[in-house]
C-alpha cells in the first residue's frame, strides 16, 4: 500500500539530551513541539561554542575567531565606522555576535520587559533570543511548533505574513475568528471561547497579536483580563496551548482604556498548558525599523532554568542554521539606546505624536457626514486603522485614491481599507478622509 506519509527523521543524540531536560521539568512543552523542533539542538562543541570558550579564556592569542583583525579590534573601513556615531568601539560592530544575540542586550531587554509587565512579577522566564526582527521570530516559531497540518488561530484582521510564515512555508492551517462583534463595538470574546472549545483537548497555536495589525486595535483592560480566563479555561480541560503574543507594536496604547501590559506576563505563569512566547523588538519600540533586532522569550508556569536553556539553545541552533547571527552593530546601538539616560523620555515623546495622530484620525474618521461612505474599526492603539467601506469593493477605490489623488491605502479583502495614520502629519489627515470619502461617492456613481 502506497501512501504519501512523510517519514519520521531521527532525532540527533545532543537534540534527544534537550528534549529529556524539558520532558522531565516541563512535558507540556515537549509535546508542543513539532518535528522540527525535537530535532534542534545548539552544537555543543561546534565552532561557534568553541570560539565563545576561547573568547573567555585566550587571553594571549585566540585563532578561533572567522574574521580579519589587527591591532585594534577587528579590521573595517574607515568610510564604513564614519557612518556610526562618534565613540563606537569597533568590537561593538564587526566581530560575529552569538547566535542566541548580544549577552547584554538580551540581559538588558529582559530588565526592560520585566520593569513593562508587572504581572509577570518574578515569575521566571527564558532570556530573550535575538532574532532579525518580528518576522524571524514567528518564523522560528513556526520552525519550533508547528508540523504539516498543525493549526494556527487568529483573529480574521490579521498580518499578511501569517500564512506565509505557517501555512505556504510550512503546510500548517492558519484559522481564524472574528476580532471584532458584530456591532463593532470591542473584542469579540464569544468568538473566541467558541473557537477555543471547538479545539477542546487539542494541540493549538494560539496568537494574539495587540495592537493590532491591521485594525490598530488592543484588547482593554477587561477584554484582556477575559482572554487570559479563557485560555486558562482551555488549558485545564486539556487543550495544549502555544499562546504566540505579536508584541510588535508595543507601548503604542493610546486609549485610556488599554491594556498596557502585554498578555505574556499573565499567560507565562497561567497553566502547565499554556506556553506563552512574546515575540516583540526595537523595530517600532525604538523605532529602529531597519536595524532589524527582535526577540523571542518563553514562559510557562513552573518553568525551570534548565528547560527555558533548552529551549534557547534549540532556538539559537535555528538561528546557526538559517542566518547564522543577528547584525552586531544594529545589537549594539539598540543596546546603547536602551541603556541611554533619556531614552524613555525621547520614547514617550515619539508615541504622543502617534497618539495626537490617532486622535485626529479618530475624530476625522468618524465625522456624520462620512457615514454613507464606511464603518470605522475599533481603534486604539498602533500605527494603522481601518475603514469598512460602503457600495464598493476596497481595491477598486485603493486604485482610484492612487491614479486621481495620489492617495497611498492598504486594501484587505473586499470591504476593509487601511489607512496609516503613522505617517500622516496632523495636519494632513482632515484631506486624507476628504479625499477618501470623494473617491467612494465618485465609483459609486
Amino acid at each position: 500500500m502506497v501512501t504519501n506519509q512523510q517519514p519520521t527523521l531521527p532525532i540527533p543524540a545532543a537534540g534527544a539530551a534537550l528534549n529529556d531536560i524539558i520532558a522531565k521539568d516541563c512535558p507540556t512543552v515537549l509535546g508542543v513541539l513539532s518535528q522540527l523542533g525535537k530535532r534542534f539542538y545548539f552544537p555543543a562543541k561546534g565552532i561557534l561554542s568553541q570560539g565563545a570558550e576561547a573568547k573567555a579564556k585566550a587571553k594571549r592569542y585566540n585563532a578561533t575567531i572567522g574574521i580579519a583583525t589587527d591591532e585594534k579590534g577587528p579590521m573595517h573601513l574607515a568610510c564604513v565606522h564614519e557612518s556610526f556615531a562618534a565613540g563606537m568601539n569597533p568590537r561593538e560592530l564587526y566581530e560575529y555576535a552569538p547566535s542566541s544575540g548580544k549577552p547584554e542586550l538580551r540581559q538588558a531587554w529582559q530588565q526592560k520587559q520585566r520593569q513593562e509587565t508587572p504581572s509577570l512579577g518574578d515569575h521566571p522566564i527564558s532570556l530573550p533570543v535575538v532574532t532579525n526582527a518580528l518576522t524571524h521570530g514567528l518564523s522560528l516559531v513556526g520552525d519550533l511548533f508547528l508540523d504539516a497540518g498543525d493549526e494556527v488561530l487568529v483573529t480574521d484582521q490579521m498580518w499578511e505574513n501569517y500564512p506565509l510564515c505557517w501555512e505556504t512555508r510550512l503546510g500548517a492551517r492558519v484559522s481564524t475568528f472574528p476580532l471584532f462583534d458584530t456591532k463593532l463595538t470591542g473584542f469579540n470574546q464569544n468568538a473566541f471561547m467558541q473557537a477555543l472549545a471547538e479545539r477542546k483537548g487539542r494541540k493549538l497555536v494560539v496568537v494574539l497579536n495587540f495592537p493590532n495589525n491591521p485594525t490598530g486595535y488592543s484588547p482593554t483592560r477587561a477584554e484582556a483580563g477575559a482572554i487570559v480566563e479563557a485560555l486558562k479555561a482551555a488549558a485545564a480541560v486539556g487543550t495544549r496551548l502555544v499562546v504566540v503574543c505579536d508584541d510588535a507594536y508595543y507601548g503604542m496604547f493610546f486609549a485610556d482604556d488599554c491594556e498596557r501590559e502585554s498578555l505574556f506576563g499573565r499567560l507565562a505563569k497561567a497553566h502547565e498548558n499554556i506556553l506563552a512566547v512574546k515575540v516583540d523588538g526595537a523595530t517600532k519600540e525604538e523605532f529602529v525599523w531597519g536595524l532589524r533586532v527582535g526577540f523571542l522569550t518563553y514562559g510557562v508556569k513552573n518553568g525551570t532554568a534548565a528547560a527555558y536553556a533548552a529551549l534557547e539553545q534549540k532556538t539559537a541552533g535555528l538561528v546557526r542554521a538559517t542566518i547564522s547571527n543577528v547584525s552586531h552593530a544594529s545589537q549594539t546601538i539598540v543596546l546603547k539606546a536602551l541603556l541611554h539616560p533619556d531614552f524613555r523620555a525621547q520614547q514617550a515623546e515619539k508615541v504622543e505624536i502617534l497618539r495626537q495622530r490617532a486622535a485626529a484620525t479618530g475624530r476625522e474618521s468618524r465625522k456624520s457626514e462620512y457615514a454613507d461612505c464606511w464603518d470605522v474599526y475599533p481603534f486604539n492603539a498602533g500605527y494603522f486603522m481601518c475603514l469598512r467601506v460602503k457600495g464598493i469593493e476596497a481595491d477598486a477605490l485603493r486604485l482610484r485614491l492612487l491614479d486621481e489623488h495620489g492617495l497611498g491605502t492598504i486594501a484587505l479583502g473586499k470591504t476593509d481599507l487601511r489607512v496609516a495614520f503613522s505617517c500622516l502629519l496632523e495636519s494632513q489627515i482632515p484631506d486624507v478622509f476628504a479625499r477618501i470619502a470623494q473617491a467612494t461617492r465618485a465609483l459609486r456613481g
